[in-house]
């Protein structure tokens, strides 16, 4: 396995916290280029399952500028299993779908109404044998495997762990994963992704009773947007810690820390932990030169 767990670090962020409240982020970014961060870990589980039940081609879902879509490609390179994405909506040259081809996945494009209904297309696929992922690695296997993400390093001593969340597995694994006296919240990077509460719900474990937060004030106009005000905020959090982030997700965590610590939304003697989930493959389809890392 070509993913290198022991890159992983704790990094402190100073100029995010202040006098009262510590913030550091789990660079889980560094464990491989492309299957980066979260991805991998989201992975981890389907892969032995897939291998398990002697599958060679691996099927999931994802949008142009997916990179679940992109780690699973990746993935699926590295382990000798082939891979087939089904993306949402008209046929796109995003790079991250160039990047998905050129590592061996077979795309089909499905109109936006048609995804609506994946267990039809699974249906249909149905005597191939394909092992099929979810959109996202969503799922009891998931969340599993994003809960491996706490026992990389020693994460006891902080009072609450973030993530960025799109389908809520990273979520789910965090609770899973956490100690009972840890507060777990999750920052939604999808306009109106109000039934995130209830997807992370229905992947937990049957003993999870833990209590979370969801934040959905900071999307930026949803899924991958970017205004200039959030790439602005991208170069500013480099040149200050030397954190790269990406447009979709991990750049609007580290904005809503930073915001929400101005509006003394955490308690004095907090000590907070950024999941930085990696898939900086998401800003090349920025124009060169957006970014100065």
């Amino acid at each position: 396995m070509l993913f290198d767990i022991n890159k992983i670090t704790i990094q402190q962020l100073s100029s995010l916290g202040n006098e009262n409240i510590k913030v550091s982020t789990l660079r889980t970014d560094l464990i491989h280029p492309i299957v980066s961060g979260n991805k991998w870990f989201k992975l981890r589980f389907y892969l032995e399952e897939a291998k398990r039940l002697q599958c060679n081609t691996i099927a999931s879902f994802g949008g142009a500028y997916s990179n679940h879509i992109v780690a699973l490609a990746a993935a699926c390179n590295l382990n000798g299993f082939k891979s087939v994405g089904f993306i949402r909506g008209e046929m796109n040259n995003s790079p991250s779908l160039q990047e998905a081809k050129e590592l061996g996945m077979q795309l089909h494009y499905i109109s936006r109404e048609d995804y609506k209904y994946k267990e039809v297309l699974m249906e249909k696929y149905a005597n191939n044998g394909w092992f099929w992922i979810n959109e996202g690695g969503y799922g009891i296997n998931g969340a599993l495997g994003a809960a491996t993400i706490l026992q990389t390093k020693d994460c006891s001593s902080f009072t609450h762990i973030i993530c960025a969340c799109g389908t809520g597995t990273m979520l789910a694994g965090l609770l899973t994963g956490a100690n009972e006296n840890q507060s777990v919240i999750g920052i939604s990077v999808l306009k109106n992704n109000y039934e995130l509460n209830q997807l992370v719900k229905a992947i937990l474990p049957p003993k999870t009773h833990k209590e979370f937060t969801t934040i959905h004030d900071y999307h930026f106009g949803g899924y991958a947007k970017h205004p200039i005000e959030l790439i602005n905020y991208m170069n500013h959090l480099f040149k200050r810690e030397q954190v790269p982030t990406d447009i979709v997700y991990t750049s609007k965590i580290f904005y809503a820390i930073e915001k929400l610590i101005q509006q003394a939304y955490f308690k004095d003697n907090s000590n907070i932990l950024i999941i930085h989930s990696g898939g900086l493959q998401g800003n090349r389809s920025l124009v060169p030169g957006s970014l100065v890392f």
